[in-house]
């Protein structure tokens, strides 16, 4: 790589907020004797290519416990819709360069490898037209069927063509040839590219869908789909956390 490459200021920066339906407080949750987003930060923190990495909570409690552990983090506003607007807000408050990659670090992926992030900023430091990026995966076709597994169609470059809860591409005879690629919602971002993307209005597509990079795909700006072999799993519930747990010590072996 060349030294331009090393020059890109690349930051990473985890949205935790304490609401959940499902898991209410999940940021805090136990895992190891350490709350789940110090798992998330530490392996964060691996990856050499970012340096520097924050937490952006809207809750005090959240706050003190990144304190307590020492981990840097932002406060942000309690309104935002989503968490790619708080993870906005918090670049914002960082400073952060206008052609500087923003990656957003889901907070409930504990046992996130951090090879998965150099992969997802891979694209930024070969190709200075890249704006977004993000991971898939390999699926089985009954994998594909789940509404609940996001398929990505991406192009001969890698550019996504389109993200559907649906099965695509429709193969007409067996299964497509390529296979079925799964979505992992793990995105990087040049900073110009997230200050457009919280300025646009939802799309038709992306509130059809429930699938909000399709306002990315909408409105021309290009993802590129960066393929990985390695796996992770996210906390959308407690019983998750026994699975957490069961890949935490299987890497520490």
């Amino acid at each position: 790589m060349s030294d331009t490459v090393h020059t890109i200021p690349c930051y990473g920066i985890i949205p935790a907020r304490y609401a959940s339906s499902r898991f209410p407080g999940k940021p805090l949750a136990d895992i190891l004797g350490k709350p789940m987003f110090w798992h998330v930060y530490n392996r964060a923190c691996m990856c050499p290519h970012i340096s520097r990495v924050v937490l952006a909570t809207d809750d005090e409690r959240i706050a003190a416990a990144a304190r307590e552990h020492g981990v840097e983090y932002v406060m942000t506003s309690p309104d935002h819709a989503s968490g790619t607007d708080r993870v906005y807000e918090a670049a914002c408050a960082m400073g952060v360069e206008e052609h500087a990659v923003v990656v957003n670090i889901q907070g409930d992926e504990p046992a996130l490898n951090p090879m998965m992030l150099t992969e997802l900023v891979s694209p930024f430091l070969d190709d200075a037209a890249v704006q977004v990026s993000t991971l898939a995966q390999s699926i089985t076709a009954a994998d594909a069927l789940s509404p609940d597994i996001v398929k990505v169609v991406p192009s001969a470059n890698g550019d996504a063509l389109y993200f559907s809860r649906a099965a695509i591409p429709f193969c007409r005879d067996g299964e497509p040839a390529r296979g079925y690629c799964g979505h992992i919602g793990l995105y990087a971002f040049r900073f110009g590219a997230l200050r457009r993307f919280t300025g646009l209005a939802p799309s038709s597509l992306e509130q059809t869908e429930k699938l909000e990079q399709l306002r990315l795909l909408e409105n021309n700006i290009p993802i590129r789909v960066v393929m990985t072999g390695h796996k992770t799993h996210g906390v959308d519930r407690p019983e998750d956390i026994s699975i957490i747990l069961n890949m935490l010590r299987e890497t520490a072996r």
